[in-house]
């Protein structure tokens, strides 16, 4: 019996966790955010996917194109494997060099699917969307989602409802601007954060909502207030 009420108390651990996971999740597509792997992948397949088709077509080994489109210089070794790509990913500072090193081989993976989509005869088009398919579902190691800086000003506002009233965050106030060595770079700031019961489910309003909001905490009646900022 004690047993059966583990079980059930890990089933229902995973289900709030799987909960809150699935609604940042959502949120985060809504916004167009997505994980750094898949943002880097996509962008090697949109600057140099045509250029990267052409080598195949033309018949240029495999181990060379990604140096001939001037994403590797030969001195990196070319590798095809998802896990390896993860873990270079999330041990990488944020040199120029680390970040030239996941677009080298981000290229290896990409030759490899357009080489053997190739050999399946499928056509230019149905390669494309297949290879931003599998960019899209690469895991996301560092749990950050990263949002085109462009796109700011046409994303939509979130919401959240306290006490039955609606707290709208613009783009602007929900979108974290970090400079990098290597330019801006914008984040979303919505994370989940997996608190298990009977403590969770949890939500925090971090800083970017406190900073849109102020706040008033009154401890002896356990109540809180808010208030756009000034």
């Amino acid at each position: 019996m004690e047993e059966r009420r583990e079980e059930e108390a890990v089933e229902a651990n995973w289900r709030v966790e799987a909960a809150t996971k699935t609604i940042v999740a959502q949120i985060n597509h809504a916004i167009g955010a997505a994980g750094i792997v898949s943002i880097e992948c996509k962008t090697v397949m949109y600057k140099y996917g045509s250029m990267i088709w052409e080598y195949l077509i033309e018949g240029v080994r495999p181990e060379t194109v990604c140096v001939g489109v001037g994403l590797c210089n030969g001195t990196h070794h070319l590798s095809t494997g998802i896990a390896s790509m993860v873990y270079n990913e999330t041990q990488a500072g944020s040199s120029v060099d680390d970040h030239e090193s996941a677009f080298c081989t981000f290229c290896g993976m990409i030759v490899y699917w357009i080489q053997v989509q190739l050999k399946e005869r499928r056509t230019k088009e149905k390669v494309f969307t297949y290879v931003n398919e599998l960019c899209e579902r690469l895991p996301n190691p560092i749990g950050k989602s990263f949002i085109d800086c462009d796109n700011i000003a046409g994303m939509p506002y979130i919401s959240f409802t306290i006490g039955n009233k609606s707290f709208p965050l613009s783009p602007e106030q929900y979108t974290l601007r970090v400079e990098e060595n290597y330019g801006t770079v914008c984040v979303s700031g919505f994370g989940a954060l997996d608190v298990p019961p009977p403590q969770g489910p949890l939500w925090v309003l971090g800083d970017l909502f406190l900073g849109a909001y102020h706040t008033v905490f009154d401890f002896g009646n356990l109540r809180v207030g808010f208030a756009k900022a000034a």
